[in-house]
């Protein structure tokens, strides 16, 4: 009997970047499948929030192949999301009609998406003026109220108080398992608790990819990446 296996969501093949004369990516292969939950991590400048770009499309790829599901919806998150000038619900409301839902509905589905968030409170308010962790979480509810199959973030919680650093990591920890989730993270706790799996990125190349219990396995892991060793090995010194 064979085993079904779930077509991927988005897909990489021998792809590359290049922009301006750099490389930025080079070679990288691979899939990810519905509900996984993916880190990118690796030292700034590897590679990580390209990869996202690329895998969003907001980046051709100038090598090889990219390929996502016809009828999967993404959103992305950036590390310091833009706010428009409006109010923290209608942030989210013009979001909402943009992808056609009509502007009445739109106002009453940010609103809620702004409660499971915990932003009632400050639904009214002009977006900039909220704190970080607050435009994080607003960015997360206007992201996650287009109901997206796959989300990706580029360091969600690195600008954040410890604090709000806890909130936001509650709140993807939280979201649907059907929800293909892919991160960029140099807080190797935080990929622990959230990941399933594990890319490491090094001089934009796809050195280890492993499932996440593997990747922070010493033994597997000097196996499989010296390079990617001696990272974690660094970054938990």
């Amino acid at each position: 009997m064979t085993a079904h296996v779930t077509a991927p969501v988005m897909a990489l093949a021998r792809a590359g970047v290049q922009l301006g004369g750099y490389t930025l990516l080079s070679d990288v292969s691979l899939s990810i499948r519905p509900g996984e939950r993916v880190a990118l991590v690796g030292a700034n400048g590897s590679g990580k929030s390209t990869l996202l770009r690329l895998l969003h499309g907001l980046l051709p790829a100038t090598a090889g192949v990219r390929s996502a599901a016809p009828a999967a919806r993404q959103a992305m998150l950036f590390q310091r999301p833009h706010m428009l000038r409006a109010s923290g619900c209608l942030n989210v409301a013009l979001a909402l009609w943009l992808n056609g839902v009509p502007l009445r509905l739109a106002r009453t589905q940010a609103r809620q998406a702004l409660a499971r968030v915990g932003l009632t409170d400050v639904a009214d308010r002009p977006a900039k003026t909220l704190s970080g962790g607050q435009q994080q979480r607003l960015a997360l509810a206007r992201a996650c109220a287009l109901n997206p199959d796959v989300l990706l973030l580029d360091e969600p919680t690195a600008s954040l108080d410890p604090h709000a650093k806890r909130d936001v990591e509650a709140l993807l920890a939280a979201l649907p398992q059907a929800l293909t989730l892919v991160f960029a993270s140099h807080n190797l706790g935080q990929v622990k608790r959230l990941a399933t799996r594990v890319l490491y990125l090094e001089h934009g190349r796809v050195l280890a990819d492993l499932p996440v219990a593997d990747f922070f396995d010493h033994a597997t892991l000097t196996g499989v990446s010296p390079e990617a060793h001696l990272f974690v090995k660094g970054e938990t010194a």
